[in-house]
């Protein structure tokens, strides 16, 4: 159903995001992590889970990581090996420009008849060195697996400083991205502000606009805010306050992320432009995980309701 709800454009697509386990772990404690991760996964109605590519990041901030950086598994291989019991298909972040053309071709092209899904990630920093253009890597794409239908990354916060997401959102689309997914969202007026432009364009152009899937994070503690904030993630001063002085900062940060995503939603579904979401947790705390993993269930009791409010809305 995944494929049909991309290409049909359709609102509501849910994900979650994780992270593989790191590389030093032992094979018993990634089999171990993979099987709790399995049934945690299966146990939740979403569309696709989502396996992030992790970039070490060290030329694109100057303040020194909250989090020390740590090797995962690639996700291509974690997915192949320890996730098969899956019952939803996996989309797996591409950072494209460690790899060569020969070794991006050949990923590309290997499984050919099996429906594949990805994302594709530029350079973290204009400083990183890269051997693969994002925009040449999706042309390849496209033109070399029809069954790999990959995305984009959309990033709303950067429309408040340079007002052209827009523009890139269509430049992707031309080269074959047919769905985008943002970072961590904590900033309303920036998704909205991207979103109406985004509509308003597309409007005028005559064209069709793809899902966009707003990514929530909760937030447990200050180490994680602090990280959040080092991964670029936007959080007006006000929201910062609210999670910094609360007497519980997850569930502050779990309501706050539904109110948000409503607010966001609303406005979409308004325009009948075609929103979704994506649920993740940047921390490996097993309370912030669970959080996640109940965020996910209420973020899917919020769209059931609305999108059928809206299809009885459209046929009266």
């Amino acid at each position: 159903m995944l494929k049909e709800k991309i290409l049909g454009r359709e609102a509501g697509i849910l994900t979650y995001g994780m992270t593989p386990p790191k590389i030093a772990n032992t094979p018993e404690k990634i089999e171990e992590i993979s099987l709790k991760q399995v049934e945690r996964i299966n146990d939740l109605e979403i569309d696709a889970l989502i396996l992030y590519d992790v970039q070490e990041e060290a030329d694109r901030a100057e303040q020194q990581r909250p989090f020390p950086y740590l090797p995962t598994i690639d996700p291509a291989t974690y997915s192949y090996e320890y996730l098969n019991q899956l019952r939803v298909p996996q989309i797996i972040y591409r950072c494209v420009g460690r790899y060569s053309e020969e070794q991006f071709i050949k990923w590309v092209k290997a499984d050919i008849d099996r429906e594949r899904y990805s994302v594709y990630v530029g350079a973290s920093s204009s400083k990183q060195e890269i051997d693969l253009d994002l925009s040449e890597a999706s042309k390849l794409s496209k033109s070399l697996n029809s069954n790999l239908t990959f995305g984009g990354v959309v990033i709303p916060e950067r429309h408040m400083k340079k007002n052209d997401e827009h523009i890139r959102v269509r430049n992707k689309m031309q080269n074959g991205c047919a769905f985008f997914v943002s970072q961590a969202t904590y900033n309303v007026e920036a998704s909205k502000n991207f979103l109406s432009d985004y509509y308003y364009y597309c409007t005028n152009n005559g064209l069709e606009m793809v899902p966009i899937l707003f990514n929530l994070a909760p937030c447990g503690s200050e180490k994680t805010l602090e990280f959040m904030k080092w991964l670029g993630i936007s959080i007006p001063t006000w929201l910062e306050n609210e999670l910094k002085y609360s007497n519980d900062v997850l569930e502050k940060s779990i309501r706050l992320s539904q109110k948000i995503f409503e607010e966001i939603l609303d406005f979409a579904l308004e325009k009948r432009i075609p929103v979704g979401c994506s649920v993740e947790s940047v921390s490996t705390r097993k309370i912030e995980i669970e959080a996640s993993i109940q965020l996910v269930r209420d973020i899917k009791s919020m769209l059931d309701k609305k999108l059928k409010r809206t299809v009885i809305s459209s046929l009266q």
